[in-house]
């Protein structure tokens, strides 16, 4: 009884290790501005998970050297990382920026260039950026992705997200990123149609101004979109960093969003 145990745990640990841990979070003016103790702090949040994804990197001066700065302070906590920043966006109506990917190099190889989409650059203010990640031998393409703003009716752009999986039919996409939309919109009910799921169901990630008692959180505009038929996506779930400081000005200093974190598998 005790062996069969054993090789039970054995198997769940196999297959519990087989899931790529990912993490998505809009670091609200990734640059020159963040200090070398909130560089600490992000990285100290974010080390146990296998691959990151960065929304809202600073297109100026600043921008990329702060991605090097934390894929520097990751390298001193145990693990070694690499790192990839998108080219600037190429909206000329509204802010641009770059994303960044970050993921440990023991386990996962990034597959050939990543890149902007350019087929709808010009109907999506802050194009997507997609890289492409192998992972025990299986290949997943993450799709960075950062809204224009709720005033702006990011659901405008967010439409043509429904023609992306026929233009990569063959890869298996995971949208990832601030959507500054709600799931419950009914822009996704298209990517529902196709099969296409949320990993996050009525969960808010930005942060108020002010907490309002022991709700600190304002809007669901953060989530992940993934197709069953070719991903595995379990344990959904976010990161309330903003607890381990005294007032949320302060922890704004970090980001005006909390991190939100899956496990992967291509199927």
């Amino acid at each position: 009884m005790k062996t069969k145990l054993l090789l039970l745990f054995l198997i769940l640990t196999v297959v519990v290790h087989a899931q790529l841990k990912t993490l998505s979070w809009n670091l609200e003016n990734f640059g020159k501005s963040k200090s070398d103790t909130t560089i600490s702090f992000i990285a100290n949040t974010i080390k146990e998970y296998d691959i990151i994804a960065i929304q809202e990197v600073v297109a100026g001066y600043g921008g990329s050297q702060a991605v090097a700065r934390l894929a520097e302070e990751l390298n001193r906590k145990g693990a070694k990382w690499d790192y990839v920043i998108s080219d600037p966006t190429s909206s000329s109506s509204y802010k641009t920026e770059r994303y960044a990917f970050l993921w440990k190099t023991a386990s996962i190889k990034l597959i050939g260039k990543p890149w902007l989409e350019k087929k709808y650059h010009l109907e999506i203010d802050r194009e997507p950026y997609y890289a492409t990640f192998e992972y025990k031998s299986k290949q997943i393409t993450l799709v960075n992705f950062h809204a224009i703003t709720k005033s702006k009716q990011p659901e405008t752009e967010i439409k043509y997200f429904k023609f992306l999986p026929a233009e990569y039919p063959n890869v298996n996409l995971v949208f990832l990123g601030d959507f500054n939309c709600p799931q419950s919109h009914t822009v996704f009910n298209p990517l529902r149609k196709m099969g296409w799921k949320n990993a996050f169901e009525k969960q808010k990630t930005s942060l108020r101004k002010e907490c309002k008692g022991e709700d600190c959180l304002a809007s669901e505009f953060d989530n992940i979109w993934f197709q069953s038929s070719k991903v595995t996506l379990s344990n959904p779930k976010v990161l309330y960093f903003y607890k381990s400081f005294p007032t949320l000005k302060e922890a704004r200093k970090i980001s005006d969003h909390i991190p939100i974190a899956v496990e992967l598998l291509p199927n």
